[in-house]
């Protein structure tokens, strides 16, 4: 048997590689402005990406996050920057989400009224935070905008589209819900606002807090992706989460449905701009994203399921996710110019790895 040589590699040296951070991306280099807009339901914190004087994208994110740690990763994407010169983010957290933000004060409630000493900071609902949303437009004078939400703020978006149809121009949700909270996640939830507003981020709530943006697959696949996403829980303002997440347990339902008789549907609740559901096919959320695709209009309405992502398309999946966006948009009349920049075999590929549905059967 031929002897094999040994190779001793004295010249290579390993370099580990850098951990992620939100802090490391240069996101905040194409930021433009951020402001805190006054309602009467708290201060929004807002951050404005790009040309103030081109269509309008509005975000919202999910609990537990806020704009960097929910849309950062994604906007940040080179495959993002030819679409974003087309559009101005409007980056909307909700009350006392943002990175640093103090403790909400509880010396006047969400309508501005004087409290009793040592009395809990009311916190809006989401019909209120749907309503703050509209002071937002209104203030930065948007004739109309596109919705772009994930999670709760997903139903916030829907919530003022429902009141505001003609300010909103389209909808992507992501993991979106239309019903209330049901018993397992009232019971779950309830026990990290407790934990939470006592100042406790427990094991129990982070892990908690990871399978809702994650699932079960991503949490012990993407460790990279975990980990910054384990380190970020420690910086949370704990008992500003909790009040956001009792009013995300409190939140009633859309009451929106799929009316198919054409003397009905002029007057039934729904939703009525053009909409895209987004959701990867091991998300957590996937049967109240297929719920609520099944009570709104399908000729209105595209359902997308994104394949090898769990909870989080934006950050697991930012390649398919952008294509969808960008095809979303173009089926809008938004810049048809734009093509993908991969061969024709890569675009069939990535194409053929996005689960699309268009106009679903009502679901019984």
């Amino acid at each position: 048997m031929e002897r094999k040589t040994d190779i001793e590699l004295t010249s290579i040296e390993t370099m580990d590689p850098k951990p992620r951070s939100f802090a490391n991306t240069n996101a905040n280099a194409i930021l433009i402005q951020e402001d805190d807009i006054e309602t009467p339901y708290g201060n929004l914190h807002v951050a404005i990406q790009g040309d103030r004087s081109k269509q309008a994208i509005l975000t919202f994110h999910d609990i537990g996050l806020n704009h960097v740690t929910c849309f950062q990763g994604f906007f940040s994407y080179s495959e993002m920057q030819p679409i974003l010169r087309h559009f101005c983010v409007f980056h909307v957290n909700a009350p006392g989400q943002e990175d640093g933000a103090l403790h909400l004060k509880p010396e006047h409630d969400a309508l501005g009224n004087p409290q009793s000493l040592g009395s809990r900071f009311v916190y809006p609902d989401m019909d209120q935070l749907a309503d703050a949303i509209h002071h937002v437009v209104e203030h930065y004078g948007l004739k109309t905008f596109i919705g772009f939400g994930v999670g709760a703020g997903a139903n916030i978006l829907t919530r003022y589209e429902l009141n505001h149809h003609e300010k909103v121009d389209s909808l992507i949700l992501v993991n979106p819900t239309a019903s209330k909270s049901g018993w397992i996640e009232w019971g779950y939830q309830k026990m990290n606002s407790w934990y939470l507003y006592s100042g406790q981020l427990t094991s129990f709530t982070e892990e908690y807090l990871l399978w809702h943006w994650f699932g079960k697959k991503t949490r012990w696949t993407n460790h990279d992706l975990i980990h910054t996403y384990q380190e970020y829980i420690k910086t949370l303002n704990a008992q500003n989460l909790s009040l956001f997440i009792e009013t995300f347990l409190k939140r009633s339902d859309l009451n929106i449905v799929r009316e198919m008789d054409p003397m009905r549907k002029v007057s039934a609740r729904t939703i009525r701009c053009r909409s895209l559901i987004l959701t990867g096919d091991d998300s957590p959320h996937m049967d109240e994203a297929v719920e609520m695709n099944g009570r709104m209009l399908p000729e209105e309405t595209d359902f997308m399921k994104i394949a090898d992502c769990g909870g989080m398309p934006l950050e697991e999946q930012p390649g398919k996710t952008c294509e969808a966006f960008r095809l979303f948009l173009q089926g809008m009349g938004y810049v048809p110019s734009l093509v993908q920049k991969h061969s024709a075999a890569a675009a069939n590929n990535q194409l053929h790895s996005l689960e699309t549905k268009l106009h679903p059967p009502v679901l019984v």
